[in-house]
């Protein structure tokens, strides 16, 4: 699965009944919501990284991305203009373009 699949996934069920999906669920509460779960996700990642435990890091990344997506898409905020950026990065270091940032 990509992460465009994933999108996919997200957006055909951003239209369903609450109840017939987490997806739908969570979108239905609002953006808001969306950003808290994200966060709570990213929380947890942390924590598995900082005690260096792979196999919930792993499963925490996979959710870390799947909440990012939802939250993206709760904003309207497809994942290729987060991908535009990312490309436009590629040509200058990391610090030049922090710095840039102002």
């Amino acid at each position: 699965m990509t992460l465009e699949d994933l999108e996919a996934i997200i957006a055909a069920r951003k239209t369903a009944a609450p109840d017939s999906s987490w997806t739908a669920k969570l979108l239905a509460k609002g953006p808001e919501k969306c950003a808290e779960k994200f966060g709570e996700e990213a929380i947890e990642a942390i924590i598995a990284a900082a005690k260096d435990d792979r196999e919930n890091l792993t499963d925490e990344a996979a959710d870390v991305l799947y909440h990012l997506l939802v939250m993206l898409a709760a904003r309207d905020v497809p994942l290729s203009d987060v991908m535009a950026v990312l490309e436009a990065r590629t040509g200058q270091s990391g610090i030049a373009e922090k710095a840039s940032r102002g």
